[in-house]
């Protein structure tokens, strides 16, 4: 069964067991108390009430219900409560409870949140298909296709069908189904909060297991759907499984600051009242105290802890404006600490979060944080995509078309839903999922038409590209960022604006090394899977990979002092004529000047002289030491050695690509240096010799329209001459 058992009450939680965290005697918001299951389990066992009653077993769940949503047709739940109380009769808890009290917590968790009629009626059939002879057919046929499609999305894959892959694949089904429905994964959430609430009579090992999947798959999702009230129960449950002594420690704190007569927090709370009573803005101020894994984090963080560490002032206003009002009021009649301002209202996070966070300093050195928000954001803050409603409704003058668009549009969820495609492997789905889910912050860049893309933190242009282009991408040769060119690993930050320079080539590859900075789960998938598609191309990669590692081990060798020895094949004296008759002209290399570069030469021991061109800084320092110029000239050959030096992004097969189309624009290597490197950017230096120096142009033409090249350009001075 689904759910499992339940722990007898206890005055808390031991270690290896959860009956929910204790909560601190902070002064807080009042709230409606626990619901009593055994209760709840004996009206059950009273059976369906008339059929025009409402059954007194849902009588909970029918008042938080209407405290949200107080025109609510109450007829379907009645319908199913019945189908759900009968379906499960006979059926015990490890507990010893009827069964039927398992889907009644779920429900009326989901219903304290604000959840729309459609998802209750969902919620208490939730088991059923599972558990029970129903079939979604029925349920469907009773309860209309909506309800049949949450109940389908929350039913658990048999294991005597896929074995292992149950799980995950079960995962998999459900977040395919979250994709055309959010509320899916509302009634799940709300599934896990009640069994972690009852967890304590499995075996421990059965324990870790599950708080483990809650903590890397479950509250993730709460987080990014927004379902604060649930994610923090979530994490206080997995976190005194998992690491009880920690969790031991933290009540431990936590009790004895509530015994203290100083309350930091409370006086914060009471200067705010007055500020705002002055200002005459209506609001509610309330103390928010943190819960268990929080003060532990800030524990860690920070150290020994004081009174202000263990909770935040919460304001709650009416309007949007009031928000800002507020912290006008704060931040000119106390102390703000500027550091700490966020402005989560002008800027909503990436799970609908809208507040003002700032923070207030008090004279003994306390900084107590504080958040301004609305009622309605409030909502929205605790109950995220719950506190939607029915989001798929259509508006009432907006009569529904047929198509379903979440209005939400979490960018995680589309992305999670496109790799997962290309993941059939329930491991590496599983995996991967776990990972994908463990980067909890998301950016937003910019693309130039105006466009957006949502990327978690960290992604670099490497996401990007396979974010904006899918498996296209493999044609990506660079990017700009904010107008300036930069690498594929170049690491995004939010509100960057991206440029993907994109190659021509429909037969581009995507290069080995992109998996070192490929930082979702799309992109990284979608290069794997042509890697191992591409055997030979693989293959190819890791051999030019290990050359290119020789070609820099040549590079960051020694090397002599002067570049401009000729060697074979180099340009005959008779190509530049000097007055000196004796003389041997010799070509520098830090400048290799060609026809028609205005030149000049200088004497060098051994009687030679060595051209530049006049340009060249090396002409300017031997003027500057005193060395005499020697008068050259071109003579009629044509022919000439000239270096050059490109600029380029890495990728397969660039070095293979550039010499070749050198050599079809007529020019011998004479010499070649590949640097090692950088930030994904690689110099190449070339000397090559032409047949003709009017052919130069065109050939550093050709080079820059090579894929990857972005800039071809003469050899400047590197040295100065001896």
């Amino acid at each position: 069964m689904s759910a499992e058992a339940t722990n007898p009450v206890t005055p808390g939680p031991m270690p290896g067991t959860v009956s929910g965290p204790v909560t601190p005697t902070v002064p807080r918001r009042k709230a409606r108390p626990r619901i009593d299951l055994r209760r709840l389990g004996r009206a059950a066992l009273l059976g369906p009430a008339a059929r025009d009653r409402l059954p007194d077993a849902i009588s909970h769940v029918v008042e938080a219900h209407r405290a949200h949503h107080p025109d609510a047709d109450l007829e379907p739940l009645r319908r199913a409560y019945v189908l759900a109380e009968s379906s499960h009769r006979g059926q015990m808890r490890k507990s010893g409870e009827p069964y039927i009290t398992h889907p009644l917590a779920v429900t009326l968790i989901l219903a304290e949140l604000g959840a729309e009629t459609t998802t209750l009626t969902a919620s208490l059939l939730h088991d059923t298909v599972e558990d029970t002879d129903v079939t979604l057919d029925q349920v469907g046929e009773q309860f209309g296709e909506e309800v049949r499609f949450l109940v389908d999305g929350v039913t658990k894959l048999e294991k005597v069908d896929y074995g292992a892959a149950a799980e995950p694949e079960t995962f998999r089904k459900m977040l395919v189904a979250t994709g055309n429905d959010v509320r899916v994964m509302s009634i799940k959430l709300a599934d896990r909060l009640h069994n972690m609430r009852t967890l304590g009579v499995m075996r421990p090992e059965k324990q870790e297991r599950i708080a483990k999947v809650t903590r890397d798959v479950l509250i993730p999702l709460a987080e990014r759907l927004g379902v604060q009230a649930l994610k923090t129960e979530l994490e206080d449950l997995a976190f005194a499984i998992l690491h009880p002594e920690e969790y031991t420690g933290t009540q431990e704190l936590i009790v004895r600051n509530a015994a203290r007569t100083d309350d930091p927090l409370a006086e914060v709370a009471d200067e705010v009242r007055g500020v705002l009573r002055e200002a005459d803005i209506p609001a509610e101020v309330l103390i928010r105290p943190r819960h268990f894994l929080s003060v532990h984090r800030v524990s860690r963080k920070r150290g020994r802890l004081r009174g202000s560490d263990f909770g935040r002032v919460l304001v709650l206003v009416n309007e949007d404006a009031d928000c800002y009002g507020v912290l006008g009021e704060l931040h000119t009649c106390m102390t703000p600490v500027v550091s700490e301002f966020k402005d989560f209202i002008a800027v909503p996070k990436f799970n609908l979060y809208q507040s003002l966070h700032t923070a207030v300093a008090r004279e003994d050195g306390q900084v107590v944080e504080v958040l301004i928000r609305t009622h309605q954001m409030h909502k929205v803050a605790e109950a995220g995509v719950v506190a939607l409603g029915n989001p798929y409704a259509p508006a009432p003058d907006d009569p529904a078309d047929g198509e379903r668009i979440d209005p939400t549009r979490p960018g995680w969820l589309s992305r999670l839903l496109d790799w997962q495609e290309a993941a059939p492997d329930p491991d590496h789905f599983w995996s991967t999922l776990r990972e994908d889910l463990a980067q909890d912050r998301e950016i937003t860049v910019f693309r130039p038409d105006g466009g957006t893309l949502g990327l978690p933190d960290g992604a670099t242009c490497v996401d990007a590209a396979y974010a904006q282009y899918g498996e296209d991408a493999h044609a990506c040769i660079g990017a700009r960022v904010n107008g300036r060119l930069a690498t594929l690993s170049t690491v995004l930050k939010d509100g960057d604006t991206v440029q993907l320079l994109m190659g021509q080539d429909p037969a581009s590859e995507p290069s080995r090394e992109w998996l070192e900075h490929a930082h979702t789960p799309a992109a990284r998938i979608a290069i794997q899977r042509w890697l191992t598609a591409h055997p030979a191309q693989a293959e190819a990669q890791r051999t030019e990979t290990r050359e290119g590692r020789r070609i820099e081990e040549r590079a960051e060798a020694p090397r002599p002092a002067t570049a401009d020895v000729p060697g074979p094949g180099g340009p005959a004296p008779g190509n530049v004529l000097t007055d000196r008759s004796d003389a041997t002209v010799r070509l520098a290399g830090c400048c290799t000047p060609v026809p028609p570069d205005e030149i000049t030469g200088f004497a060098v021991r051994g009687g030679t002289v060595t051209v530049h061109r006049v340009k060249c800084a090396a002409v300017a320092r031997m003027k500057d030491a005193g060395r005499a110029e020697a008068a050259v000239r071109w003579g009629e050959a044509t022919d000439c050695r000239v270096t050059l030096v490109a600029e380029s992004f890495v990728r397969p097969h660039l070095l293979a690509d550039l010499t070749e189309a050198m050599a079809l624009e007529g020019a011998e290597i004479v010499s070649a240096t590949v640097e090692p490197p950088t930030q994904q950017q690689v110099r190449h230096t070339y000397t090559v010799q032409l047949p003709d120096a009017a052919h130069l142009p065109a050939l550093m033409r050709a080079m820059r329209n090579v894929a990857g090249v972005y800039d071809v350009g003469r050899a400047q001075p590197q040295m100065q001459e001896s």
